[in-house]
């Protein structure tokens, strides 16, 4: 068990690899919900070539900037390009009798830097010339403090063993 020690803190400090992922996007989108703005282009705009409509989620908007900003603390520095590859999909074949195989397709790169650069604005990540984007602390921190109430808060006892 890794203890705060710098601290005086007997408690374990709990990082972004030691919740489940769906669980820590879900608490971060709720926290980053209020400081990004969903432009209203959104509204119309399909998440990848492979879809056939925008998203219908309320707060996708929220969640894929939470989802973003882990991954670039896994991956990072990671850039646009990749990300959408990372975000996109399979676009279907042939549309009449489905005889040409599905496609490789990209998730839409607007979408994700149009993100980033808000992102950018809360200092949660910075631009790593010729590398792409990285984390910044601000960006760990708020991971890793979301991580630990997250922790907290499931019930889950297979993760017990990281209490």
């Amino acid at each position: 068990m890794a203890l705060n020690a710098a601290a005086g803190n007997q408690t374990p400090m709990a990082t972004m690899y030691d919740v489940p992922a769906d669980d820590l996007i879900e608490a971060v989108a709720e926290e980053l919900a209020d400081d990004l703005e969903e432009p209203e282009w959104n509204k119309f705009a399909k998440a990848g070539v492979d879809r056939e409509l925008p998203p219908e989620q309320d707060d996708f908007w929220a969640i894929r900037a939470a989802s973003l900003l882990r991954k670039v603390a896994d991956r990072g520095p990671i850039g646009v390009e990749r990300l959408s590859t990372e975000y996109g999909g399979a676009k279907a074949g042939s549309n009449r009798y489905r005889v040409v195989p599905d496609k490789r397709a990209d998730g839409s790169r607007n979408v994700i830097r149009t993100i980033l650069q808000q992102l950018e604005e809360q200092d949660l990540v910075e631009t790593a010339e010729g590398q792409g984007r990285r984390i910044t602390a601000e960006g760990r921190s708020l991971l890793d403090d979301t991580a630990g109430s997250v922790l907290e808060d499931l019930d889950r006892p297979e993760l017990e063993r990281y209490a």
